[in-house]
């Protein structure tokens, strides 16, 4: 079978690639092309447009880049139209996924989500929106499942791919050649998360001269990004190999984002940071109906750990939380077990097994389907 699959981040590229693998093993003549990045075409994905052509964050930053987001579309399009795949995946990314999902239920294709776009932070009623265009959704969070049935739509809760990673991952100190304590900062894989979180996390790198602190850089940015924190003496970039940070990082401060879980499941005590332009903040103040921005704490339904949140992250409140989950034993055991009791509710097998098994199953049920109404219109 043909699978156009599209992934509009770094994150889920990667768990796209994973999910591919999967499928690959359960139907063994499947064709996959799509939007993504290296781990879909190490996964043997075709990739048409790769994933930093969509990357854009936050309210304004996508109004400054409709023109380019619309372009997108529309290549994305005509290269469904081309492709005649008989399912579309969509990973997350839901701005970009929910058009194409519409464009592909008008043309009669097959419609699965694979990690659901997060509706139930905010204007939740998107949710009706998506049970119209998607045909299956594979969703990773366990309060998801109850979170769709108010609206009365079964998913699948698959797992979490987050988890299935870390399992996976085989972390060698070599690759970062990182001696002694060191604390993991992850910034983010988007320029202007760099940008908004950078200036604070600076001072307060400034704050600690004697303790060395390790970023997870990427690539794909431009290195002056990194010109200002690179300064510091107490300092090491380390490129592509986060996990490898994260496996032997005393603790963290975490971009909000996926990065969070998979701090979290590497048993990481971390302290969480966001911070956006004030309009884009203003309005997600706005809309989020949730009481937490990160995963972690959102899976836990009650504060893991600390989240600072625009105002909030200042060099006050960064330094003094970073001093616990450094120093304080009680807190940092605390924050552990909490994460050991998220791995134990998470653990169903592995999340893309799982979606590919299920996928594969409800297109060749559609198949049989279409097979015997057309014998009996015969």
């Amino acid at each position: 079978m043909k699978y156009f699959v599209i992934a509009g981040e770094r994150s889920g590229d990667l768990h796209a690639g994973n999910l591919i693998k999967a499928l690959k093993a359960y139907d063994t003549e499947a064709s996959v092309r799509g939007f993504g990045g290296d781990y879909m075409t190490a996964a043997g994905a075709e990739i048409l447009v790769h994933y930093r052509e969509l990357a854009f964050m936050g309210f304004l930053e996508v109004v400054k880049n409709l023109k380019t987001i619309k372009g997108l579309l529309k290549r994305c399009k005509e290269e469904i139209d081309q492709f005649k795949p008989d399912v579309i995946i969509l990973i997350d990314y839901a701005g970009f996924n929910l058009k194409i999902a519409k464009y592909a239920k008008e043309k009669g294709i097959a419609v699965y989500y694979y990690i659901s776009p997060k509706v139930w932070a905010w204007n939740q009623k998107r949710a009706l929106k998506i049970k119209r265009r998607v045909d299956h959704m594979f969703v990773i969070m366990p309060f998801e499942e109850e979170f769709y049935r108010k609206y009365d739509w079964k998913v699948d809760y698959v797992g979490n791919p987050v988890l299935d990673a870390v399992n996976d991952y085989r972390p060698d100190i070599k690759r970062t050649r990182l001696e002694g304590d060191y604390v993991a900062i992850l910034p983010g894989s988007r320029q202007q998360e760099l940008l908004n979180v950078f200036p604070v996390i600076n001072q307060t790198i400034r704050q600690f001269p004697d303790q060395k602190f390790a970023v997870a850089a990427v690539d794909n940015l431009p290195g002056e990004l990194y010109e200002s924190i690179k300064s510091n003496r107490n300092v090491e970039l380390v490129f592509g190999y986060t996990y490898d940070l994260l496996a032997h990082a005393k603790a963290a401060i975490v971009t909000s984002g996926t990065a969070t879980l998979e701090t979290a499941m590497w048993e990481v005590p971390q302290v969480v940071v966001y911070k956006t332009s004030g309009i884009s903040y203003k309005i997600a103040k706005w809309l989020i109906k949730v009481p937490y921005i990160s995963l972690v704490n959102l899976i836990a339904n009650k504060e893991v750990i600390k989240e600072l949140i625009q105002d909030d992250l200042n060099l006050k409140n960064l330094s003094a939380e970073l001093t616990k989950i450094i120093n304080n034993k009680n807190y940092r055991s605390g924050i552990i077990e909490e994460y050991r009791l998220m791995k134990q509710q998470l653990d169903i097998g592995r999340a893309s097994d799982n979606a590919a098994r299920l996928m594969v199953k409800y297109l060749e049920g559609a198949k049989r389907e279409t097979g015997n109404t057309m014998k009996r219109d015969l």
